[in-house]
Formats: structure tokens, C-alpha cells, sequence
């Protein structure tokens, strides 16, 4: 099993920027992917970015260029670097780990809030 933990998440101008971060603990050696996903209002939840365990990165289109997702083995913790940020970004992003044995492990989720 392993734990999550999001933080860094608020309400920030359109413009600005944010780093959220996802502590992970537990069972850490058995994951392969680190993602970051969101879900706005009404909408299903998306793939915002992943970084795998050899460091591969995928972005979804609409935050290529203005997001950036990277992982400190030290702190076992993956950040997302939002810059640019729009309207359109505000959801609560969460951050999701999946094992080598295929298991997908949740945070809890921290609200992003972007104003016009």
C-alpha cells in the first residue's frame, strides 16, 4: 500500500503560479508511475500529467508549456509546477501512484482555484 498526502493548493490570479506536492510513504519502492490528476465541476476526472519511475514525462495538451511535474527521490515527494495559470484550471488535483503490481493509490485531493 501506499500513502499520499497533497498539499499546496489555494486560490491564486489568473497568471500566477503554484506548486503542489504529494508526499508518498508506505510501500514507495513499488511505484512506477506518479501522476497528477483533476477534476473540475461536473467534469470527469483527467490526466494531468505522469513521470515515470525512468523519468519518462506525458502532459496533457491544454498544460504543456505551462506545467511541470518532477519527483524528489529524497523527499519521496512528486511536485506539479503550474505557471500560466487559467480559469479553466481550477479543480481539485489529485495524485495518484501506481504499483508495479498494477495497484492505483489516491491522495485525498487539494483544490486549485483559479480567478479571472
Amino acid at each position: 500500500q501506499v500513502q499520499l498526502v497533497e498539499s499546496g493548493g489555494g486560490l491564486v490570479q489568473a497568471g500566477g503560479s503554484l506548486r503542489l506536492s504529494c508526499a508518498a510513504s508506505g510501500s514507495i519502492f513499488s511505484i512506477n508511475t506518479m501522476a497528477w490528476y483533476r477534476q473540475a465541476p461536473g467534469k470527469q476526472r483527467e490526466l494531468v500529467a505522469a513521470l515515470t519511475s525512468g523519468g519518462s514525462t506525458t502532459y496533457t495538451d491544454s498544460v504543456k508549456g505551462r506545467f511541470t511535474i518532477s519527483r524528489d527521490h529524497a523527499k519521496n515527494t512528486v511536485y506539479l509546477q503550474m505557471n500560466s495559470l487559467k480559469p479553466e484550471d481550477t479543480a481539485v488535483y489529485y495524485c495518484n501512484a501506481i504499483t508495479s503490481r498494477a495497484f492505483s493509490n489516491w491522495g485525498q485531493g487539494t483544490q486549485v482555484t483559479v480567478s479571472s
